[in-house]
């Protein structure tokens, strides 16, 4: 199988290279040159989008522009990149004879529905977006663009919504493991999983890490988050105290990727405990804590 990855020299895009280089022939396409892009350009080169699409039997679509790039670009580029080269990609894919597309989201596209006011939301597939930016905008907008073009022309999509994934001051780290947070190599090996399983049609999954809260605990995780950490984490309650590092009083959501787990057959492996390990070994993947940085 050969696996055309998009945006391949990014942080997860090269790890999604990566780890499937282990098991397939894998061909990388960025604008910045790279170890893990094989091909050089513009996502919006169609001319070049054909030639990485020669032999491509998948297609994972991970190039955009983020929310980073907010007011340094126009909006008019947020869509260009965003949608625009999302849906040639996908119709260069399905005419070159692709089998499947996987298209790297974000769930940051719930917006001001992730939060609700009184309690922490429960975030899943069947949340309605209420997106608050044009990142957010651009996303959804290519996703419904995708399940169009899957409906009108028979193309697998499946849609895989990453919640953070990118270095922050430890201790947030930590804490976002449980509800809102993932670790790279999970993102990767949820594509892995995703291509393997090549379900039809088009499918949406929440890919974050494993939690140990339920439904039932959102107005108390936003009222008294520290009563339910000390209930369902207790060890890293442990951590906090040991470090110095002060609980939070609220969480303001959580995400639920069960659905992944149980219908990919994922299991994301790496929750809090390896945040710490990280940290402590000097990884970059970890940023020092916040009050260490600030005494």
């Amino acid at each position: 199988m050969k696996i055309l990855v998009t945006g391949s020299a990014g942080r997860v895009g090269r790890a999604i290279y990566i780890h499937l280089a282990h098991s397939y022939d894998v061909v990388g396409l960025d604008n910045t040159p790279c170890s893990t892009a094989d091909f050089v350009g513009d996502i919006r080169d169609d001319t070049l989008l054909q030639q990485a699409l020669v032999g491509v039997d998948v297609v994972v679509h991970t190039a955009a522009l983020h929310a980073p790039h907010i007011g340094y670009v126009s909006d008019e580029m947020f869509y260009n990149v965003n949608v625009g080269a999302t849906i040639k990609l996908a119709e260069l894919a399905i005419d070159s004879g692709v089998k499947q597309m996987v298209f790297t989201s974000t769930t940051a596209l719930y917006g001001h529905a992730s939060t609700p006011n009184g309690r922490a939301g429960w975030v899943t597939e069947q949340t309605k977006p209420l997106p608050k930016t044009i990142y957010h905008h651009t996303k959804i907008d290519a996703e419904q663009r995708l399940e169009a073009i899957c409906n009108e022309r028979a193309f697998p999509v499946t849609v895989l919504q990453m919640s953070r994934c990118f270095p922050e001051p430890v201790e947030q780290m930590v804490l976002y493991r449980l509800n809102r947070g993932i670790d790279y190599r999970d993102v990767a090996a949820a594509h892995r999983c995703a291509i393997e399983k090549g379900l039809s049609g088009f499918n949406r999954f929440i890919i974050s890490g494993k939690t140990p809260f339920a439904p039932s605990f959102c107005e108390q995780l936003f009222y008294d988050c520290e009563a339910v950490l000390r209930a369902r984490s207790p060890k890293l309650v442990a951590v906090f105290e040991q470090r110095g590092w002060t609980l939070p009083k609220s969480l303001d959501r959580v995400y639920d990727s069960s659905k992944a787990q149980n219908e990919l057959g994922w299991v994301p492996k790496y929750g809090f405990e390896n945040v710490i390990d990280l940290y402590d070994e000097g990884f970059a993947e970890v940023l020092p804590s916040k009050k260490q940085s600030s005494s």
